[in-house]
């Protein structure tokens, strides 16, 4: 999908939530489409204003949760209870391991998995029309840990 495409769905999001476009909500959005880590509210917070862009974090939290409600990002709540984003629409489907030592979040994408997911859903009648596939994980050290 192409990025005028995506800016498009952007717009219509906030027309259906009737919330204005605004410059700071424009900076928001291209942030984060133009990123493919994993970041905090507060990690957007820091390069939008690094990048001379006057926004508060009330209207940082207010987009993402409109860009939530209507697909275009991932909410990824980890372990410490923080909620990090990242692009999705565009981009490809993954699923995520998350360390729990370091925080590390490891994008993976497993057919098999894929798969038999549909299948047990298919096997008690239904269809898998959204999920979030989240292993929390942490380095092996040694045999025990295996």
């Amino acid at each position: 999908m192409d990025k005028q495409h995506i800016y498009k769905k952007f717009e219509d999001a906030l027309k259906a939530e009737k919330i204005k476009l605004t410059p700071q909500r424009q900076a928001i959005f291209t942030n984060i489409m133009d990123s493919d880590e994993h970041r905090e509210c507060d990690d957007i917070y820091n390069s939008l204003v690094q990048d001379d862009i006057t926004v508060s974090k009330a209207t940082i939290y207010r987009t993402l949760d409109i860009l939530v409600k209507y697909d275009l990002i991932r909410k990824l709540v980890i372990g410490d209870g923080k909620a990090k984003y990242e692009p999705k629409i565009g981009k490809p489907h993954h699923d995520h391991m998350i360390c729990i030592e370091t925080g590390k979040i490891i994008e993976f994408d497993n057919d098999e998995i894929e798969r038999l997911q549909e299948e047990e859903a298919k096997k008690r009648g239904y269809k898998i029309i959204k999920h979030v596939h989240q292993l929390f994980v942490k380095p092996i050290k040694d045999a025990k840990d295996i």
